[in-house]
């Protein structure tokens, strides 16, 4: 995207014209909607998180100075509000997933190789929602263990077995696929 053409775009919907609103949002939705699919692994649930970042979007347009990318500006923007919902749900208590981790067993050879991106992405959205939270923030949007620590209001410790055992549930699941 032009920067100047972004730009123009982005003070004209500030100004509240609606058909730049909507064509920042037909440019922007088929990028963020895996963003909120990812985190919270329900496509329904997903919509929804799309439209409240799109309002919250809209609300914050003004605050965006053109520091860095405007796409990486909203990115977080969709992950703060997916974030906030599995918050609200209550969804990011490790307890559960502890349970779901038991009995998994680490594979010294990872299998990726034999699975495309698609079907990696499926198998993310099925992680369970703590471990799926800390993996996504950690190996997908790039977050330290003490930033995922700080917004998720738990421990590095908890962050990294988190991320450990996300890796290990998504071995699993390969290796089962591969079994098939």
């Amino acid at each position: 995207m032009d920067n100047n053409l972004d730009f123009q775009l982005i003070e004209s919907c500030i100004k509240g014209d609606r058909a730049a609103q909507k064509v920042l949002y037909d440019r922007l939705a088929p990028r963020m909607f895996p963003v909120c699919i990812r985190y919270v692994g329900d496509r329904e649930l997903a919509e929804d998180i799309l439209q409240e970042g799109f309002i919250t979007l809209f609300t914050r347009l003004d605050t965006y100075k053109g520091d860095g990318s405007f796409e990486g500006w909203a990115r977080k923007i969709f992950v703060t509000t997916a974030l906030m919902e599995l918050r609200k749900k209550d969804a990011l208590k490790m307890s559960d997933d502890l349970e779901t981790a038991r009995g998994m067993k680490a594979e010294t050879v990872t299998q990726l190789q034999s699975i495309g991106y698609k079907d990696l992405m499926k198998l993310i959205t099925q992680l369970p929602p703590g471990f799926r939270t800390v993996f996504n923030m950690y190996a997908i949007e790039g977050y330290s263990h003490k930033e995922i620590g700080e917004v998720l209001g738990i421990s590095e410790t908890t962050s990294r077995t988190q991320l450990s055992r996300a890796r290990l549930w998504l071995q699993n699941k390969i290796k089962e696929i591969d079994n098939v």
